[in-house]
């Protein structure tokens, strides 16, 4: 099965197109990784993927969705993770992070909390996005950055791009979706400027370009580099799949190896036919029009499933969220389906 075939990104040899999607815990403290991100992560490494993403990894405190949510702004947060990829690394998978500044959907309560916008005496942080348009009603309104700003954020971007290299991550992936801060600087539904930043294609792709070329400035030439997108707002005069195929385009001359094809989540209340597999033909379309190496993902759940999207040349890997979550050995459930051929750790093989 073409699932289980090995895949080459760069340096690095997959050893099947499974991977763990990236997948916000809400556990740290103070942006610092523990226990519980060792046992979700490591016990996924064990359960056969070829790749697991952290979740959204913080470049800034005041880039975290929430307080909870773990960062890679500091040597703590550092020395925190370097156990937890050495032990995804052990079990023959790549360890991957995912970099992320999640700018006006910023300073959250985690979702068991309610979800919505901290609250005056929650310890709110000051949100910035390219407008000061909030998320929604109730939501904070953020402040608009200026080039001192914009500066910083690609200064962090890099920053912790370093840090992930110490850290012994072996693959980046950029947060460019679901609604946090690089999507918003894509869309014309969030972002309103009128500088370079704003107003044309190549003005509201700019930043996602120049944190792309800082992060490839440090991040090794033999090292895979991923982009997630939101191929779609869903959403009348949003950012769409035309332009995330333009997108695609360009920012694999910049380095990009791979693109990870979600959508939505920039604005609230709209209508999305979700259905198994609904992503899919957004992933296809990339690939096939930009020439760039997808990613698909969204409600993915059977091991017949997943083996067709990659049978079909839909896209090349294949992501697990939710169905990870109700189960970390999917992908040894799904080979064992398919008639497939997966190594066991030692431990394990009484059961097989």
């Amino acid at each position: 099965m073409n699932l289980y075939a090995p895949f080459a990104q760069r340096s690095l040899n997959l050893r099947n197109r499974l991977v763990i999607s990236p997948m916000c815990q809400y556990s740290a403290v103070d942006g610092v990784p523990n226990e519980w991100h060792l046992v979700h992560l490591g016990s996924r490494a064990v359960g056969g993927a070829a790749v697991i993403v952290t979740e959204a990894t913080a470049v800034s405190p005041e880039g975290r969705i929430s307080p909870a949510d773990v960062g890679l702004w500091n040597q703590v947060q550092l020395d925190a993770w370097k156990p937890i990829v050495r032990f995804i690394a052990a079990q023959g998978a790549i360890p991957g992070v995912q970099l992320a500044h999640a700018g006006r959907k910023a300073s959250a309560q985690r979702p068991w909390d309610g979800g919505g916008a901290l609250r005056a005496d929650q310890d709110p942080w000051t949100t910035v996005a390219p407008s000061a348009l909030p998320f929604d009603q109730g939501w904070h309104v953020p402040q608009a950055l200026d080039d001192a700003g914009i500066a910083k954020v690609i200064a962090d971007f890099r920053t912790a791009a370093v840090r992930s290299l110490e850290a012994g991550f072996q693959l980046i992936e950029l947060h460019a979706a679901h609604g946090y801060l690089l999507h918003q600087f894509l869309s014309p539904l969030s972002n309103h400027r009128d500088d370079g930043y704003g107003g044309s294609f190549e003005n509201r792709t700019r930043l996602v370009r120049e944190v792309i070329a800082a992060v490839r400035e440090v991040w090794p030439e033999h090292l895979p580099l991923w982009l997630r997108i939101s191929a779609t707002d869903w959403a009348d005069g949003g950012w769409d799949i035309d332009q995330s195929v333009r997108l695609a385009a360009m920012v694999h001359e910049l380095g990009v190896d791979l693109i990870d094809v979600s959508s939505g989540g920039l604005i609230p209340h709209v209508k999305i036919p979700v259905e198994p597999g609904y992503q899919v033909p957004f992933a296809a379309r990339i690939r096939r029009e930009a020439k760039i190496a997808t990613g698909a993902v969204g409600l993915i759940t059977e091991a017949d499933q997943a083996a067709g999207i990659v049978d079909d040349d839909a896209a090349d890997l294949v992501l697990i969220a939710r169905e990870s979550l109700r189960d970390p050995y999917f992908p040894r459930r799904a080979a064992k389906t398919l008639g497939a051929d997966i190594a066991a750790p030692a431990q394990y093989l009484r059961a097989w």
